[in-house]
């Protein structure tokens, strides 16, 4: 734990302020609830030519919600940063549930890696904003650096699966 404070800490020394402080809330909260994924997940499923890749990224997103808020953060109910530095979470409003796994990080790579192993151009442009939305939650104090690598491997994981059920609901659908 003194390592990921350590970590979290020199963010706040050397990065923190400007437009960083106006990007990152910014940027976090477009996931806060899974929006923006969401989103693009449903604009893939109405188009046709894109719609296995939109079934993909909504298959990942239901794996995700189920595996991470609903097993994961209660089971595991791991305490937020800020609740050792306080006077560090200034930027968004504190989060009411658990730590571990990053929501906001397992959900972005969940739809990454969906997206990736469906065959879709749109997971570079996607982890981009996947990379971005990761730090954030770190620039905002609200993650350890380890609940960003679970949320990365969790995301990962049921991208992967999500990919795979979307074949299997096709296969079965044009049957």
């Amino acid at each position: 734990m003194q390592l990921e404070l350590t970590i979290l800490d020199g963010i706040q020394r050397y990065l923190r302020g400007g437009f960083l402080d106006w990007l990152m809330p910014f940027v976090s909260g477009l996931s806060n609830h899974g929006e923006v994924w969401i989103l693009l997940a449903a604009v893939l499923l109405l188009l046709r030519s894109q719609r296995r890749h939109g079934l993909a990224a909504a298959c990942a997103l239901i794996l995700d919600l189920i595996s991470c808020n609903l097993l994961l953060k209660p089971l595991i109910g791991r305490v937020r940063p800020f609740a050792f530095r306080p006077d560090l979470l200034l930027l968004v409003p504190p989060p009411g549930d658990a730590s571990f796994p990053s929501g906001h990080t397992a959900a972005a790579f969940a739809v990454v890696f969906a997206l990736r192993a469906s065959g879709s151009p749109l997971w570079r442009p996607g982890l981009v904003l996947a990379a971005v939305t990761a730090f954030s939650r770190l620039y905002l104090y609200v993650h350890w650096p380890t609940d960003i690598l679970g949320g990365i491997l969790l995301g990962a994981a049921v991208g992967w699966a999500g990919a795979q059920g979307a074949k299997a609901i096709s296969r079965n659908s044009c049957t």
